[in-house]
């Protein structure tokens, strides 16, 4: 007999706020947080504005005793960390963190993160990068990682003004392990790196994790931040990011669907606990939604609209097409059940009208009467840490029976109803959330009531 999960806990920060209530809230009151960015100096970018996530601490989410530890946390840790913690105390678990004895066995609670390739801090690889040129002021790998640096002294190379435990913060994996360490999951553990797949990607194997049995619950979802100057830098060259240059309406730049200017970055962190049902029913958790169906495929060729590969669409769109379908399987359910879509909606033309056709095929004329839920309006495109948010607003729009607010400024698009709307409510029985990604993995997850 299969074993069901549910999510009895949700944990979120992103441009609109500080946990789930901040986001709900902000996305239902039609806010957008996409703003001019204030950590990184945009003047010289194509595009200035970003979805930085609302200011914390994240020693306010630690116990005192692993506080020394934030020295080798990168911010898409930090932004894990605070999810997990926001997570955890919403499901009411007592984990290694409290002065408390433990609600799950540490044997019993899993951890699947998904991450993304982590950027190092600019001011960190200041010092590094200046003492690994030549003579005439070039770039140096030879200098860089060798012990002899541009003066002939021993131990003056460019990696030696690294921090001793440097890579111990850009590590993907780290956002799991500083998760697990503090809680004290000791349970299956993983890190997935599947760009805007990744989170979706985690909460599909915590799923399977629970169902066969290997623990009863697990922290799961994503975190990444790609407001630095090599996300952004790497996101413009893949054509995720609109040249802009003055304009500050988030809304007026992020128009999913509607085949216009292109995407904007933000971070974030959406992690949520996923328990077996009768696990969280014994301690009188509240089950937000269940989990019914996961699916995943891979494209052949990775889907940049840039013009440095040229897929075939048709194959780029039967990527999501088999996740989605292979998701309603698992989840025993037709087309016909689902009753909202959370998408991915870029707001980047190339991505949006593949993205739009692979819906078609799945729901035919009947697409046009399903209500999607985006989120990069809001939010902007926060990679590995976009299908933990969606995933969250999925079960939150199942929790509240209700579909928030669309805000951005483009038109309503034949077939799709995805155009500017007001906050509604609405019986939901079923919802999808699905993601294509830059690195062309799909993933699909069914979300129904509890």
């Amino acid at each position: 007999m299969r074993r069901d999960v549910v999510i009895t806990g949700l944990g979120a920060i992103s441009a609109l706020g500080v946990g789930k209530d901040d986001l709900w809230n902000g996305l239902v009151e039609g806010t957008s947080g996409l703003r001019r960015m204030q950590r990184v100096d945009a003047s010289g970018l194509p595009c200035r504005v970003a979805g930085e996530a609302a200011p914390f601490a994240v020693r306010d989410f630690l116990p005192k005793s692993y506080r020394k530890a934030t020295k080798v946390m990168a911010r898409d840790t930090e932004l894990a960390v605070v999810a997990a913690a926001l997570a955890a105390k919403d499901a009411g678990l007592n984990t290694r963190a409290d002065d408390a004895e433990p609600t799950i066995p540490p044997d019993r609670l899993g951890c699947q993160i998904g991450a993304g390739l982590i950027a190092a801090e600019t001011d960190e690889l200041t010092r590094a990068l200046s003492a690994s040129t030549d003579e005439q002021g070039v770039f140096s790998l030879e200098r860089w990682g060798t012990d002899v640096g541009r003066d002939g002294r021993t131990g003056a190379g460019g990696m030696n003004h690294l921090p001793p435990l440097w890579m111990l913060k850009y590590l993907p994996n780290m956002l799991a392990c500083h998760v697990t360490i503090v809680h004290g999951a000791e349970g299956p553990s993983n890190t997935i790196t599947c760009a805007e797949a990744s989170a979706l990607l985690s909460l599909g194997e915590s799923m399977r994790v629970i169902r066969r049995g290997d623990a009863d619950a697990c922290f799961s979802g994503g975190a990444e931040s790609k407001v630095n100057y090599m996300g952004l830098l790497r996101m413009d060259l893949a054509g995720r990011v609109a040249h802009t240059d003055e304009e500050d309406d988030g809304t007026k730049i992020v128009r999913p669907f509607a085949d216009e200017s292109g995407g904007v970055i933000g971070e974030a962190g959406g992690v949520m606990i996923l328990e077996e049902r009768e696990h969280a029913a014994r301690r009188g958790a509240t089950a937000y939604a269940r989990v019914s169906g996961f699916g995943a495929a891979q494209t052949s060729e990775c889907a940049l609209p840039t013009g440095v590969w040229e897929p075939d669409e048709r194959e780029v769109e039967r990527g999501l097409v088999d996740a989605i379908e292979s998701a309603l399987g698992d989840a025993g359910l037709g087309a016909e059940a689902i009753d909202a879509i959370v998408p991915l909606g870029l707001g980047v033309p190339a991505c949006d009208r593949r993205e739009a056709e692979a819906l078609r095929q799945v729901f035919g004329k009947a697409l046009a009467e399903i209500p999607l839920i985006t989120l990069t309006p809001n939010v902007g495109n926060c990679s590995a840490g976009q299908g933990g948010l969606m995933a969250l607003v999925g079960a939150l729009a199942i929790h509240q029976q209700a579909i928030p607010a669309r805000i951005h400024t483009g038109p309503a698009v034949d077939g799709l109803d995805c155009g500017p709307s007001a906050a509604r409510g609405m019986k939901i029985e079923n919802g999808l959330v699905c993601t294509p990604a830059l690195g062309g993995q799909n993933a699909a997850l069914v979300l129904s009531a509890p």
